[in-house]
């Protein structure tokens, strides 16, 4: 019942009611990969899309899907044996607005304290 609410009334959880009946209807699946997420493509058709496993991220589609889905490669991961050039990093999911957010030194959101001000500054004012 709770799976049924949220395919009702969330778009960002996993997939919506619409998008279960057009993957059933039209949908081919083509695999997935390392996060769960899984990859769809249309019977005769060129469309692509995925289906996430969890929250709709899409920083958590990893660069091989990445390119197959944007239709710069024809050929999926999973029919080849694609593997990441020795320069490229692993891949990360992205961290803004979450609490692993980077927050550089002076961020109102840093756990440090900020320096006491020590008066050593003039505020520039008009017409001096």
């Amino acid at each position: 019942m709770k799976q049924l609410l949220l395919e009702l009334f969330t778009w960002w959880n996993g997939q919506t009611m619409g998008t279960r009946f057009f993957t059933w209807r039209k949908g081919e699946y083509v695999g997935a990969d390392e996060f769960g997420n899984k990859y769809y493509r249309e019977r005769g058709g060129k469309k692509r899309w995925v289906i996430y496993n969890g929250l709709a991220e899409a920083s958590t589609i990893p660069p091989g899907w990445h390119g197959w889905m944007h239709h710069r490669v024809d050929v999926a991961p999973v029919d080849e044996t694609y593997h990441a050039k020795s320069w490229q990093a692993p891949h990360q999911q992205n961290r803004t607005g979450t609490p692993l957010a980077y927050r550089p030194q002076g961020s109102i959101l840093t756990e440090n304290k900020r320096p006491e001000v020590t008066g050593d500054y003039d505020a520039w004012t008009p017409g001096q």
